[in-house]
């Protein structure tokens, strides 16, 4: 049995990297259209999203959302998550309509076909060079100016140990929605790390639970205030993960 399980890992995680090239393949005169101009991004926001479902249906994924309330397509958001899989990006792609652009690191420039577009649309940020994070929140107005929201997963990456529950959050997010005036949508992702975790041989299909929660204003807080905006913001994301935990094992 352990040993139809091994089997079934490896080509199950194979087939993810398929899923992960093969839309890029398919879509991308569309997608390679898209990003000749800035003001075309909201195109290959849409093209991504069905890349994004095409992986999530494709793996035996399923998700199940309670949004809190409806977002405003005409309003920029900061939308923040913990961050525990690689199917994080994924599910906020697939979750969230309004365009948005993604902050993270440069390394995932190096995934082949991925790395190209990822290179060209999301703001990338060196997290050991200062200059890059300071670079960040220019590049974050230039967005916002043209009506996109903006997504970062505020831990600054997947934590170590995998059993941690929620990392401590960096300062980045809560910095940029204060200085830019935008509000923060916390989002909890209850099931990404057992579905798809960074240990090889394990996860499943499945379904994975998000609760989109109230927004967070951000006009009445200065940056002086932004340890307080993080720690509420935290606060949320960790009580909903506590309370999926708690409905899991109550049934």
């Amino acid at each position: 049995m352990k040993i139809l399980k091994i089997i079934f890992w490896v080509l199950w995680r194979i087939w993810f990297y398929i899923l992960l090239g093969a839309p890029i393949v398919i879509m991308f005169p569309f997608l390679f259209i898209s990003i000749l101009k800035e003001k075309w991004y909201p195109y290959f926001f849409v093209m991504a999203r069905i890349w994004a479902k095409t992986i999530l249906f494709g793996m035996g994924f399923y998700y199940r959302v309670e949004k809190m309330q409806e977002l405003d397509p005409k309003r920029s958001y900061m939308f923040v998550s913990n961050h525990t899989s690689m199917t994080d990006i994924m599910l906020m792609l697939a979750v969230i309509q309004n365009p948005f652009v993604f902050v993270g690191k440069k390394e995932l420039v190096k995934i082949p076909l991925f790395g190209f577009f990822y290179k060209r649309t999301c703001i990338l940020v060196d997290r050991n060079n200062s200059k890059s994070k300071a670079q960040v929140f220019d590049r974050a107005q230039k967005r916002l100016d043209q009506g996109l929201s903006i997504c970062i997963f505020p831990e600054g990456g997947v934590p170590e140990i995998e059993s941690t529950l929620l990392d401590e959050f960096k300062d980045g997010a809560f910095r940029l929605a204060i200085e830019h005036h935008i509000p923060i949508v916390p989002i909890s992702f209850a099931d990404n790390k057992e579905r798809f975790s960074y240990t090889f041989f394990s996860g499943s299909p499945g379904i994975m639970r998000v609760k989109v929660h109230p927004l967070v204003e951000t006009k009445d807080y200065t940056l002086d205030h932004r340890k307080e905006l993080k720690s509420e913001v935290r606060s949320i994301i960790k009580h909903q993960l506590l309370e999926f935990k708690a409905k899991k094992k109550s049934t």
